[in-house]
């Protein structure tokens, strides 16, 4: 694996070195700088300095874990040589940044274990967090992840019209359809549309709608009747890695006519979600240094003028990156749920999906971006404009 990216990003940055620690896999980011299938049973660590060659330490035990990484090995036996180790290739160094926020900031961030942290402390170096590091070296799409991403947007969205067209199907016959029936639909496509999915998509009427996470259950089956406001969440990618998933949000009325209230909050969040758009593409433009809790402003601040904030039930939007989490660990929208200082940067995608969900029924939008080293971001995702009519 290559870290010019990284390192050149460290350099101005002014970070000296990027320390990973793992220990038996707690490091989920050590794993994907570090892909394989591995079983470790004692502390390993990879240093990627800003300048010159990384170096992997791992415990003799466990060192044909790594055969095969294409990273210079050097094995430990005890703590004092873990310790040398360190003392050792840290020479010269001042900041060490590791998978660490300040004040449990970021939770996706916070890996390593506090003592840990202050073992490089004692050692003399200054420890700042990797977050922005992450995103240059993990959640940066390849080439190869940006064409899977479009075309599996393409069928994703394709899909979602074929399940509202299901549910149309179903309400022209006067034949009763659940929810968990157009969930069931849903994956059957993915499947042979050569898409994966770790968990099935939402599909939720009336005060379903109002719950970001709703589950539908054959359990118990709640029809789709005319007069009835409908949410698809649906999220799917390729099965080969680097793909990153299309994750996208739409709503519907069953009937020819949208009541007044259902149109009204559509128009506040598609506002919200247009407005964050804007003002992403206006920091590109402007080289302007944006982070995630900024653009989450822009939308809650749309919603609470429109007298829905407490209506507001989750973050804006969240990282799209590389691999089989749909939830990736590049910059959220967020200053809700955390305060994301990590910034808006070339190569990486993120959703926008301000929703607001009343105790009748919630609506969402949400929409993909991909920031184009050259474009800047840019919309990989279908835009709805207005409520899907199931008549």
């Amino acid at each position: 694996m290559r870290f010019d990216a990284v390192q050149s990003y460290m350099r101005e940055q002014k970070i000296d070195a990027w320390l990973l620690y793992d220990f038996r896999g707690s490091n989920s980011i050590f794993a994907q700088v570090l892909p394989g299938k591995r079983w470790t049973t004692r502390r390993a660590m990879l240093l990627i300095p800003a300048t010159g060659d990384p170096a992997l330490l791992t415990h003799g035990i466990d060192h044909h874990q790594f055969d095969g990484v294409d990273v210079p090995k050097e094995l430990y036996l005890s703590w004092r040589d873990l310790h040398a180790w360190l003392g050792k290739k840290l020479i010269g160094c001042r900041t060490v940044a590791m998978e660490y926020a300040p004040g449990g900031a970021l939770p996706v961030v916070s890996i390593v274990d506090g003592g840990t942290i202050e073992l490089i402390r004692s050692l003399g170096f200054e420890v700042v967090s990797s977050a922005n590091l992450i995103q240059v070296c993990v959640a940066r799409w390849p080439e190869e992840a940006i064409a899977a991403h479009k075309s599996a947007s393409a069928d994703v969205n394709k899909i979602k019209d074929e399940a509202f067209g299901f549910i149309r199907d179903h309400i022209a016959k006067n034949t009763t359809v659940h929810e968990h029936e157009v969930q069931q639909f849903i994956l059957k496509r993915f499947e042979q549309s050569n898409l994966v999915a770790p968990e099935p998509p939402i599909v939720a009427v009336n005060p379903h709608s109002g719950d970001p996470h709703f589950e539908p259950s054959e359990k118990h089956p709640t029809p789709i009747a005319r007069g009835d406001w409908v949410l698809i969440d649906l999220w799917a990618r390729r099965p080969k890695d680097p793909a990153v998933f299309s994750d996208i949000t739409w709503v519907g009325f069953v009937g020819k006519d949208v009541p007044a209230k259902h149109r009204e909050v559509f128009d506040v969040v598609k506002n919200a979600r247009d407005r964050v758009v804007e003002r992403a593409v206006t920091a590109w433009k402007k080289k302007e240094c944006i982070q995630g809790w900024q653009l989450d402003e822009v939308a809650s601040a749309t919603i609470v003028d429109a007298g829905y904030g407490k209506f507001i039930r989750h973050r804006t939007g969240h990282s799209l990156s590389p691999g089989m989490v749909v939830h990736g660990v590049g910059f959220n929208l967020d200053n809700l749920e955390t305060h994301d200082t990590r910034e808006m940067l070339p190569g990486l995608g993120f959703t926008i999906e301000p929703g607001i969900y009343l105790p009748e029924f919630g609506v969402r939008l949400e929409i993909n971006v991909f920031v184009d080293p050259k474009s800047g971001p840019t919309v990989t995702s279908g835009i709805q404009t207005d409520p899907i009519l199931i008549a």
